[in-house]
């Protein structure tokens, strides 16, 4: 199993999220620790409603893991996630594909369909119709990336003698798709690289859309729908999933019930575990990263 640093979103409006630590320092630290990727999430539009509320920050996604990829030369670069119907997907691809090509093939495009109705207004997409969009956006992306002219119609794009160049390094550019919908699973076994289930304790189902897991037995039952579903694309899958328990940034507690609980994450076929570093003031994430390192990823 393989960990994910997931730069830490600062919730509310007080402080910036850049406090946590300098990307740069801190992709460097994480690649020389022996994490194996780095994550950031989006919202382009939050509400202050939303943010003042407990909603978290964030920068712009490509741009971030493009500076992120400038500096390292292992890590992988996953949006953790890009809210597909945001973009015209004929944009979303390029900026995959730019950080795809300059990372010599390191990205991973992590999508979900977003919750904040709000957010949607605000960027000019009808909340109701994100379902068609998203999958619109899933046919054509792949399309672009292949660098040969191509054509698409459908409600939302319509695509006539199109091509993307330059091609990115990765044919396609994996695509993981995030929600613990039945949908959301068809869509992964029909044509997607990895899911990211939605793992929290927290009663949010209401505020994600989405119906919340809460154990990694529960996301094992899932992963069989999923198999079942994908058949022999199966085990050619990611499964991302991020650890939802934040007592972990202090190093010193519950070392042991935190490595059980990674071990059963690990147990169900889990590849990635995502890790948020600790929404606090630097240097908390960077002497984080270090330090779950020799704690969680020795052998």
């Amino acid at each position: 199993m393989r960990f994910v640093f997931q730069y830490p979103d600062f919730h509310g409006l007080d402080g910036d999220m850049l406090d946590a630590g300098d990307v740069g320092e801190l992709a460097v630290r994480a690649e020389s620790a022996g994490w194996h990727a780095f994550a950031f999430t989006e919202h382009p539009a939050p509400s202050a409603k939303w943010l003042a509320a407990g909603g978290h920050q964030s920068l712009d996604p490509f741009i971030a893991l493009a500076h992120v990829g400038a500096v390292t030369e292992r890590l992988q670069l996953i949006t953790y996630i890009s809210v597909l119907p945001y973009r015209n997907p004929m944009i979303t691809a390029k900026a995959a594909a730019t950080v795809d090509k300059l990372s010599n093939g390191r990205f991973v495009l992590g999508v979900g369909t977003g919750y904040l109705k709000a957010e949607y207004f605000a960027v000019g997409v009808d909340f109701d119709e994100r379902n068609e969009i998203f999958h619109e956006a899933l046919t054509v992306m792949p399309l672009h990336w292949s660098g040969e002219p191509f054509d698409f119609t459908g409600k939302h794009f319509d695509c006539r003698g199109i091509i993307g160049r330059p091609r990115p390094v990765q044919q396609p550019i994996p695509i993981w798709i995030g929600g613990n919908s039945t949908l959301t699973l068809r869509r992964i076994a029909a044509t997607g690289q990895g899911w990211m289930p939605l793992v929290s304790d927290a009663p949010i189902s209401p505020t994600v859309r989405s119906p919340v897991l809460s154990t990694p037995e529960q996301v094992a039952e899932r992963l069989g729908v999923l198999r079942d579903l994908a058949g022999e694309r199966y085990e050619s899958l990611s499964v991302m999933i991020p650890y939802s328990d934040h007592s972990i940034h202090d190093l010193g507690r519950d070392v042991e019930r935190h490595r059980d609980l990674l071990g059963r994450i690990a147990a169900i076929g889990t590849t990635h575990v995502a890790i948020a570093g600790p929404s606090a003031s630097h240097p908390a994430s960077a002497e984080f990263i270090q330090g779950f390192a020799e704690t969680y990823m020795t052998s």
